[in-house]
């Protein structure tokens, strides 16, 4: 049987049928409609907090449109990500979501399907490929930080989301992005939002609209560049995963299009989120600041090497205690493709499945107060994060783990070594960031910060 073959046959087993209703399960369905969409976009974590202490760890609800149960905790974590069995759908729980903005992403394919193609993407990230990335994606973030103004507002987020959209063009592209960087970065921006439009209308002026004129750019923009990569020896993934859809047959044009979308969006935004959520800790937390400056100094290096990475031990803490507090992706999504039974309770065949890593990473009974910033929780001597392998899951885990977890340290751990030896942040007493909390966790007010020369 053929690898189509093979996937078609068992997206074939994703049901068609209306999910039959979860009795047994508690909570409600909220309000007629919309259920407690509101809440969900408004603080997503309230609310699961507030339905977990109502009705404990499995709970039914309805959000965007769409009935389900929430399992919450490691267990429920293990259970629906690690799937030995394969009932769980990430396609079928994503695509009413995504299908039209993230075409066939990796995170919208399942089972062989899922597996052949995950297999030619992490060429990206394996340690050779990494380590390759290190030295242009060092010079690109150094050639650049002495540029940012000093000593007045900064908007953070739109200051690294700039130079994460050159740096992610550059090393998954081969590109030196030009006059049409901006059109990238807001295409990539208006179809993210466009994930939650509630009226899916190609109505002008509305979320979905721009969603999907950005997404029409993007198909544009990465299509064109086909031709040229196909015969070109640049050392840039693109290149390669053109090579690889001639050599592995069954990869047309339009799937390299949609991967490499896919993987500039992965990439590019949640690498956004952690390094806005890192600088805003650290710029409550200045004392944590200091520390990493001199835990890289006394490298006495200015650049780093892949070996440098991994001693910077402090520095790895507080990138793990920033995904514990504000993981970028709050939320996982799964829907069942057959009846499956989890602590005394059915799942019927289609149902919407909900697991959350910021419930889990706020749990008392697996982090010590959870609500403080205490990076050295995840210190050899103390490793809260080890009580259980689900606990701490900002990359997910099981057959869709992020495959770019590893990318996004490095990254992360680049820009912090640039940074925090050239600067100083800081935020106005008593500022609280406000925080979008899906699709991805974001600062709402471009997150306001003042760099000092150190």
């Amino acid at each position: 049987m053929s690898r189509m073959e093979t996937a078609q046959q068992e997206a074939a087993l994703l049901p068609r049928m209306p999910q039959r209703k979860l009795r047994d399960i508690p909570g409600n369905y909220g309000w007629p409609l919309l259920g407690d969409t509101v809440p969900f976009l408004k603080d997503y974590h309230s609310l699961v907090t507030t339905q977990a202490r109502q009705y404990g760890l499995v709970f039914k609800g309805s959000v965007l449109f769409q009935r389900g149960v929430t399992l919450l905790g490691p267990e429920a974590n293990e259970f629906v990500l690690k799937d030995p069995e394969h009932a769980f759908s990430s396609r079928a729980a994503w695509n009413p979501i995504l299908e039209k903005l993230f075409t066939d992403g990796l995170m919208l394919r399942d089972f062989a399907d899922h597996k052949f193609h995950r297999r030619i993407m992490q060429q990206a990230f394996k340690k050779p490929a990494l380590a390759s990335y290190l030295g242009r994606m060092s010079h690109h973030i150094d050639s650049q930080l002495p540029s940012w103004n000093t000593g007045e507002p900064l908007h953070f987020l739109d200051h690294i989301k700039a130079l994460l959209l050159d740096v992610g063009a550059q090393i998954f592209f081969g590109l030196e992005m030009g006059p049409e960087a901006d059109k990238v970065n807001q295409s990539f921006i208006d179809t993210t939002e466009a994930s939650l439009a509630v009226v899916r209308l190609p109505i002008p002026g509305l979320l979905w609209h721009r969603g999907m004129k950005g997404r029409r750019y993007l198909e544009d923009f990465v299509t064109g560049l086909i031709p040229e990569k196909r015969n070109s020896d640049t050392p840039d993934f693109f290149s390669e995963l053109c090579k690889a859809a001639d050599e592995e047959g069954g990869l047309t044009d339009r799937d390299v299009m949609n991967h490499m979308i896919f993987l500039l969006f992965a990439a590019h935004d949640t690498t956004t989120s952690t390094l806005c959520s890192i600088i805003y800790m650290l710029a409550k937390h200045p004392e944590w600041q200091d520390m990493l400056a001199e835990e890289m100094q006394g490298l006495g290096k200015a650049t780093l090497d892949y070996d440098d990475l991994g001693k910077l031990e402090k520095t790895g803490w507080v990138f793990r205690e920033t995904l514990r507090m504000r993981p970028p992706l709050t939320t996982f999504p799964r829907r069942t493709v057959r009846d499956v039974e989890y602590q005394g309770y059915t799942l019927p065949k289609n149902t919407l499945v909900n697991i959350s890593p910021l419930f889990t990473h706020y749990m008392e009974d697996y982090w010590s107060h959870p609500h403080t910033f205490d990076p050295a929780r995840f210190s050899d001597d103390r490793a809260e994060h080890k009580q259980h392998f689900y606990q701490w899951l900002p990359f997910g885990g099981g057959h869709h783990k992020c495959l770019g977890l590893n990318f996004a340290e490095l990254q992360s751990k680049i820009f912090l070594f640039h940074f925090l030896q050239r600067y100083r942040v800081s935020v106005k007493p008593g500022y609280e960031v406000p925080t979008q909390q899906v699709p991805l966790i974001m600062p709402k007010d471009g997150l306001p910060v003042t760099i000092e020369k150190r």
